[in-house]
């Protein structure tokens, strides 16, 4: 892995553009005159407000440790080939609906694609696992393990997308931990080739051209006051309960 709604780019015409408020542009400070946090602030925050708890995730501490099966990655390569279809979609849909707000909608265009890339690299995992494309496409995906993505799409529907950037951001802090983690131990556990590793590292190496643009987006939002933290940090949570989620019904 909340949004609030309000009058915004998102239900105006495609196309079209808040506007200017009554009396100029919209002003750095908040309805009171305090200062607006700036984009960094609100992404620090929700970061470590939301970082799971430890513990949290039982299975990447197995696998850290070289205590789970196999198993897990070969089911971990067929849950994420329909994740990652899911979420190219929800994240088309959120930067379609952001397309009055250009540093939103060039967010989320970078996340989907993203997920093209990742799905090319999970391939190395699926070859090493074995799988065949029939068995892909034959794969009945456990509810546990889907239950992220249907809620990404949720968002995408009905979450004020500088809300969605705040929460998505929050998650993959989380997600790349995990997967820095799954890395390592594919090489010194479980001896898989550094093509089935390729996945993981997409996801737990710095991403700064990521960072600039999820700054963007949310100082888009911040300045626009299209962004609500507090909105954001309820869909944050969420988010990393179906994170969680998703990894220790892989371990079921």
């Amino acid at each position: 892995m909340d949004r609030p709604t309000r009058p915004s780019p998102a239900t105006a015409p495609r196309g079209s553009s808040p506007g200017p408020r009554p009396g100029g542009p919209p002003s750095r400070r908040g309805d009171a005159g305090a200062p607006r946090p700036s984009a960094a602030a609100v992404l620090d925050e929700a970061v470590r407000a939301l970082a799971p708890e430890n513990g949290a995730n039982r299975l990447v501490q197995r696998i850290a440790r070289g205590q789970a099966p196999r198993t897990v990655f070969t089911t971990f390569a067929l849950e994420q080939h329909q994740v990652i279809a899911a979420d190219r979609i929800s994240f088309q849909h959120l930067a379609r609906r952001a397309d009055g707000d250009p540093p939103v909608a060039d967010f989320f265009d970078l996340l989907a694609e993203g997920e093209t890339r990742a799905l090319a690299r999970l391939a190395g995992l699926a070859d090493a696992c074995g799988l065949t494309a029939r068995e892909i496409t034959g794969y009945q995906p456990r509810p546990g393990c889907q239950a992220f993505p249907s809620y990404a799409a949720r968002l995408a529907l009905a979450a004020e997308p500088a809300d969605a950037a705040i929460a998505l951001t929050a998650n993959f802090a989380a997600w790349g931990g995990y997967c820095a983690t799954v890395r390592t131990a594919l090489a010194e556990h479980y001896d898989f080739p550094e093509a089935a590793r390729g996945f993981f590292t997409l996801f737990a190496d710095p991403a700064p051209e990521l960072a600039v643009a999820a700054r963007a987006a949310v100082q888009q939002g911040i300045d626009t006051g299209q962004a609500r933290p507090a909105m954001a940090h309820r869909y944050g949570q969420l988010l990393q309960a179906y994170e969680v989620m998703f990894w220790n019904s892989l371990g079921e």
